[in-house]
């Protein structure tokens, strides 16, 4: 049975939790790498959030919050951990000027 053309997919936004439609909504992909579709589930943001992403390159970021395990600890301990582990292996913000 084909669905209706009335019916609308509703998808969440992960940044705001707005649900919205299907076609209101831009994909997230976690990875940064949306074009690569294979074995991927995408989750979604509203328009007004995914304007306010920053749209920089974020090669790396994933890895470094999951091994940092973003989420799972306190704020606190998490942005010492970031803060350092990112001077240790980039060097400081000063640095690169």
């Amino acid at each position: 049975m084909w669905p209706s053309r009335t019916h609308t997919e509703a998808v969440t936004c992960l940044a705001c939790g707005e649900q919205v439609p299907r076609s209101k909504a831009r994909e997230y992909d976690k990875h940064g790498d949306r074009w690569d579709r294979d074995d991927k589930s995408f989750e979604h943001l509203c328009k007004s959030c995914h304007d306010d992403l920053c749209h920089y390159p974020r090669d790396e970021l994933e890895a470094l919050l999951i091994e940092l395990e973003a989420g799972e600890t306190t704020r606190e301990r998490f942005l010492s951990s970031y803060l350092e582990t990112v001077e240790e292996r980039y060097g400081t913000l000063e640095e690169g000027y």
